[in-house]
């Protein structure tokens, strides 16, 4: 058996993949080379190995521009539960940003109270849908907007509007994350202005829809409905709290709420100011 003398808690490089992968694989949870690439490329990745080299526990966290942060992908092996590995490298995570920063995550059950205990608080809560028979309207479009595919032209426009929804500048990461897309997509209005966005991600399970940018329900329906209509197999979308209408919508387009995660924060009393032109978030990783 191995003891906790016998644990090395390390940062992780892209040589650890495969021991990151194998160590979600055991928690039930799906990270696949692309997204800890992309975790990796765009924050890092604290963790515990044992003598064998085996990895045994995580957490990541994601850098932005301006004095945030995002925690993530903590998780501990069962059978090394129980000595505080999830803490100590989520403490890790913490302390390889300054104290200034704002730090967000969305718990999981099992977390919060850990959380809690490390001095974040409850600021908001996330919708988790998940569907495996998407049933909105194929036909759905509008005469007000054109949606096209991104181009690299599109990109500074991009993070001008992500940042007044999510309440932080993310260009590095929203780089890497459109590098990773399966289908990035922009919507125009008349004047040719770039009005929303939205991405999907190919997972082993599940296509991730968000983050989706819109400026009102309807449009981030139509933004959901282009990038998932072609698709044969489970959605995921992670609403945030306040779009009362938009749920409305992808309920009766066949989704359904799996939970309702709290958002916590540390070092700040509430989230950053967003426009509430968010209607998905990226993946609960990047907050």
């Amino acid at each position: 058996m191995t003891t906790f003398n016998q644990l090395q808690l390390v940062l992780f490089d892209a040589n650890d993949i495969p021991g990151l992968i194998a160590l979600s694989d055991s928690v039930g949870w799906d990270y696949d080379e692309l997204e800890i690439r992309t975790v990796m490329m765009s924050g890092k990745i604290f963790g515990h190995k044992n003598a064998e080299g085996e990895i045994v526990s995580s957490a990541a966290i994601i850098t932005y521009d301006s004095n945030l942060a995002s925690i993530g992908m903590v998780i501990v092996h069962e059978n090394y539960r129980g000595l505080g590995l999830g803490k100590l490298a989520t403490q890790k995570c913490i302390e390889s940003v300054s104290e200034r920063t704002a730090i967000m995550l969305v718990a999981t059950k099992d977390g919060e109270p850990l959380y809690k205990k490390m001095g974040f608080i409850t600021v908001d809560y996330v919708h988790k849908y998940l569907t495996d028979n998407y049933v909105g309207a194929h036909n759905l479009t509008s005469n007000e907007y054109t949606i096209e595919d991104f181009t690299e032209q599109d990109f500074a426009e991009i993070v001008s509007l992500d940042a007044a929804a999510f309440g932080n500048k993310r260009s590095n990461f929203l780089r890497n994350r459109i590098k990773q897309s399966k289908h990035c997509i922009v919507v125009r209005d008349h004047h040719a202005n770039i009005i929303g966005f939205g991405l999907s991600i190919l997972g082993p399970i599940n296509l991730i829809l968000g983050p989706i940018r819109a400026p009102d329900s309807k449009t981030a329906s139509l933004i959901i409905n282009t990038l998932a209509k072609d698709h044969n197999g489970k959605l995921r979308i992670d609403v945030p709290s306040g779009h009362a209408e938009f749920i409305k919508w992808v309920e009766q387009s066949g989704f359904t709420e799996a939970n309702k995660p709290p958002v916590m924060i540390l070092h700040a009393e509430k989230i950053p100011i967003r426009n509430n032109t968010l209607f998905a978030i990226a993946a609960q990783i990047f907050g």
